[in-house]
């Protein structure tokens, strides 16, 4: 193709047919001595495609001899890298595919999810952890508490800590440059049974047709446990020889090893005879895997035994659990906080006034013997 000059030095063009289209347009390039002496040429763009004119292709060669401007093959291998690059970046996003495809689909990781996408990806999702500044952080938490309740604001802002440290142990990426502070949130909210409300729901729960809910709520009364911990107990977990339950991976972090009662044992028993026993877990969902919701038989069972409605049928059973070992006078605070598998004496403090309720009514009574046995004396005394 013949070069053709224009009135610019260094510049000319060659007419080649257009892409696509009828006729022909130019190709502008442009010659240079680069800075070792060395000739360059180089094509700058099309007349029609790129817009381009002598004009342009003559500011473009003294931007390039001046080195304020890169050649288009560096453009585009530098886009290339960007791109590549990109792709490597660990986002908060890409940490949060990542972090909800490695755990089992529960109802807690779905409300995770819900959050995730309404608040923490419009705002983070495109950034890696190290670019977090606290104030991007406080500016989360001031708008969402202006719609959220503080305990969901603490959710969120959990999730976020989650997500990171999640990215953290896979070495995908590097940690915040500060410490996330989660709102401090009033949620000390005890629920206790009285003996007529515990009748009532036993007997729902024994009518009950499904009573793999049934007896994954007994558990619950019996031991304690956590609604993620049953899900996730497996028969392996379950010691019927030595009479204990392994907790793995429990809230607390540790795995953790409590008692296996008797009345635990038989509810467990009952489950294995019924079919359970066909299955790793203990209370398996579809297929055998881990099982993940009996919210509708859960509900019903609480409807039946006319139970409060803001009572919460799991979570409320193992508040009844605490507060009855509490109340009994029997159990000191460090073995309930080993009952419950709470990480800190704190958390156990809850369910410290009934203990010391049962006390005092321990002390009274001590009181009133001794001013019953002085009162005999003085009427025995005064006889005298």
């Amino acid at each position: 193709m013949q070069r053709i000059k224009t009135n610019y030095p260094g510049v000319y063009y060659r007419l080649v047919n257009r892409v696509g289209q009828k006729g022909s347009e130019r190709t502008y390039y442009i010659t240079f001595k680069s800075s070792d002496r060395r000739m360059i040429e180089e094509k700058v763009g099309h007349q029609y495609r790129d817009n381009m004119t002598p004009a342009k292709a003559a500011r473009i060669r003294s931007e390039r001899i001046e080195g304020r401007r890169l050649s288009r093959r560096e453009i585009r291998e530098k886009r290339q890298a960007e791109k590549a690059a990109k792709a490597e970046r660990w986002t908060i996003a890409r940490l949060w595919q990542e972090y909800y495809s490695s755990r089992p689909v529960t109802k807690g990781l779905s409300t995770d999810a819900g959050r995730f996408e309404k608040y923490l990806k419009p705002a983070f999702g495109d950034k890696i952890p190290q670019e977090l500044l606290p104030l991007d952080v406080d500016r989360l938490r001031l708008r969402i508490s202006k719609m959220l309740a503080p305990q969901t604001v603490a959710h969120v802002l959990r999730l976020l800590k989650r997500i990171i440290n999640f990215g953290l142990q896979k070495q995908l990426c590097q940690p915040l440059s500060f410490k996330v502070q989660i709102p401090r949130v009033n949620n000390l909210r005890t629920e206790f049974l009285t003996p007529e409300q515990l009748k009532r729901l036993i007997g729902a729960m024994d009518s009950d047709p499904n009573q793999q809910a049934a007896r994954f709520m007994k558990m619950a009364l019996l031991t304690g446990m956590r609604r993620g911990e049953l899900f996730k107990l497996r028969w392996q977990d379950v010691d019927f020889e030595r009479g204990f339950i392994s907790i793995q991976g429990p809230k607390g972090g540790q795995d953790q090893t409590i008692p296996l009662n008797d009345q635990a044992r038989a509810v467990l028993e009952r489950q294995r005879l019924a079919g359970g026993g066909a299955s790793d877990y203990v209370f398996p969902g579809k297929g055998g895997n881990q099982g993940t919701d009996f919210r509708r038989g859960v509900q019903r069972i609480k409807r039946r035994a006319g139970l409060p409605k803001d009572f919460r049928p799991l979570h409320g059973l193992r508040h009844h659990f605490a507060s009855a070992l509490a109340s009994s006078g029997e159990v000191d605070m460090y073995v309930l906080q080993r009952l419950l598998t709470h990480k800190s004496p704190e958390m156990t403090q809850r369910y410290a006034h009934l203990r010391d309720e049962t006390l005092k009514r321990a002390s009274d009574l001590a009181g009133k013997l001794v001013s019953e046995a002085v009162s005999l004396h003085d009427k025995a005394q005064n006889a005298s």
